[in-house]
């Protein structure tokens, strides 16, 4: 079966067509990064706008390029929460009127879900069960996964997450948006000089708290001359902070579950010292990583129409309601 792939969740309008047995059939992803960095940050407003101008043009070029027409569609899936309400809005209403006026069934995916299972997409994807760290955007959340829909959460973020911490890190440091990208570039020229905490590992507990380090962060760039030099060893020390946070919360969990197998996704896991830090550690664990390709690591529509897929092939359907959720607890899902 043929599923088309619609995200619209935030800033970026992915589209995309995925086969249950042939895999892969194509992907197409339009990022809104040059509009918003104007404005420091998405504009929820202008995002759902730019989504309802280029969101059919890129079913039809998907379409058109994968050499397939509305007839060789079997279903829909879409992203349906949590994101931005008018940006979800944008895609749930096109998915649902595709499939109506096509007769075939759609359903709402779960934009989390998708960034879990996009390392499935993979040639060596992982085998359940697996330790899941998705770190995307608003959301730290350690997972443990026994199957689709079976998911046990181990941690979360109590406040900032680390998508979050890095944006805001990057804004005290003067730099433009997307921040996590360029806060990650300067850090590349810092030295290692200051030291920073990591945060709530001195206690047990697989939960997350980055607002205090956010704030260490603000105190140590007011109290140093601000020189270029300056910001990029904040830089480097912070992102470090981090990285190392994530690893030791990683390694207890692997301990505490016994699992061998850690997945990291989300658009944070792209950072490279992240993923050396994770590596070491599931190195010195005897354990297995998995990460899906960088282009899958942000959003895309590749990671919604597999999740959606699976759960179609399980027999899966839903009604015609629009479903929007800007939030969305995990926990609330079904298994296939």
């Amino acid at each position: 079966m043929y599923v088309l792939g619609i995200e619209t969740s935030c800033d970026e309008t992915g589209i995309a067509v995925y086969h249950s047995k042939l895999g892969l059939i194509h992907h197409l992803l339009y990022s809104q990064i040059d509009m918003h960095s104007e404005y420091g940050g998405v504009v929820p407003e202008l995002a759902s706008r730019d989504h309802i101008r280029k969101c059919v043009p890129l079913i039809k070029q998907c379409l058109q390029e994968s050499k397939l027409t509305s007839h060789d569609i079997g279903g829909i899936a879409y992203t349906a929460g949590p994101g931005l309400m008018g940006a979800l809005l944008v895609g749930a209403a096109t998915a649902r009127s595709l499939a109506w006026a096509w007769a075939i069934p759609a359903i709402a995916v779960h934009h989390m879900e998708g960034h879990l299972l996009a390392p499935m997409l993979e040639e060596n994807p992982p085998v359940f069960p697996f330790v899941a760290l998705l770190i995307s955007g608003g959301h730290t959340l350690l997972v443990r996964v026994e199957g689709i829909g079976q998911y046990e959460l181990l941690g979360e973020s109590l406040d900032d997450a680390a998508g979050e911490a890095f944006d805001k890190t990057a804004k005290m440091l003067g730099l433009g948006y997307p921040g996590g990208p360029k806060l990650s570039a300067l850090a590349e020229q810092g030295n290692k000089r200051f030291k920073f905490p990591r945060p709530m590992t001195d206690r047990p507990g697989l939960d997350f708290s980055f607002s205090g380090l956010k704030t260490f962060t603000m105190n140590t760039i007011n109290a140093s001359e601000k020189t270029d030099q300056d910001k990029a060893d904040v830089a480097f020390a912070f992102q470090q902070a981090v990285a190392d946070t994530l690893s030791i919360k990683c390694r207890r969990a692997l301990q505490q579950t016994g699992l061998k197998s850690l997945v990291v996704a989300g658009g944070v896991s792209a950072n490279k010292q992240i993923r050396a830090a994770l590596t070491e550690m599931v190195v010195k664990e005897n354990a297995q990583i998995y990460y899906p390709r960088l282009t899958f690591c942000t959003d895309n529509g590749a990671m919604i129409a597999y999740a959606g897929c699976q759960r179609l092939m399980a027999g899966q359907q839903q009604n015609l309601e629009i479903i929007a959720r800007p939030r969305w607890a995990m926990s609330e899902l079904s298994s296939c």
